[in-house]
């Protein structure tokens, strides 16, 4: 599956948290994200990403294992996921490290997060703080088969701009090089 997604700067966060909180529930988490490449970096290199994340909410904790492919859309970055739940984090870290894989960056995510139908899709709406970062994002994204792509980039803008999100907006940042750009100084 593609994940379709876009990301954005948000210039007014209450007002996004309110359009938001009258879509769905909001699910408060922090995310703790580890990011995993080869000793040569090919993994960057072929612009895919290994990561370990685990999440803390309400509902208790629970860890990922993702991988995202090389992007198949230049204009949103989007990407193919394959993602699956693992039961012992510390397990998933020694693995990725037995099997030769480096820690690149480890960082936090403070999220908000919203599910709802939006334009005949199911939706995932994030809202973003990244303590070492300025700012707050907004990522939404639906998965889609990569057929559908287009389409579905075309939907997540509609909800965007639902949101008062505009194109202008819009950004390519990705957090691991905030992070990392940041903590070199």
């Amino acid at each position: 599956m593609i994940e379709a997604e876009l990301k954005a700067r948000v210039r007014s966060p209450e007002e996004v948290v309110r359009r938001l909180d009258a879509l769905a529930e909001a699910r408060v988490e922090v995310y703790r994200d580890t990011y995993y490449d080869r000793s040569d970096r090919s993994l960057e290199e072929a612009g895919e990403e290994l990561r370990v994340r685990t999440v803390h909410g309400a509902e208790g904790t629970r860890t990922v294992l993702t991988f995202k492919g090389a992007e198949v859309d230049a204009e949103s970055g989007s990407k193919p996921e394959y993602e699956t739940r693992v039961e012992n984090a510390d397990a998933a870290h020694a693995i990725l490290r037995g099997l030769g894989h480096k820690e690149c960056i480890r960082f936090e995510k403070r999220c908000r997060n919203y599910e709802f139908e939006a334009h005949g899709r199911r939706m995932l709406a994030t809202l973003v703080r990244v303590p070492e970062i300025d700012g707050t994002f907004l990522e939404i994204e639906t998965l889609v088969e990569q057929s559908d792509l287009a389409s579905a980039l075309d939907a997540v803008r509609a909800v965007l701009a639902d949101l008062g999100i505009g194109a202008e907006d819009l950004t390519r940042e990705l957090y691991t090089d905030a992070v990392a750009a940041r903590r070199r100084g």
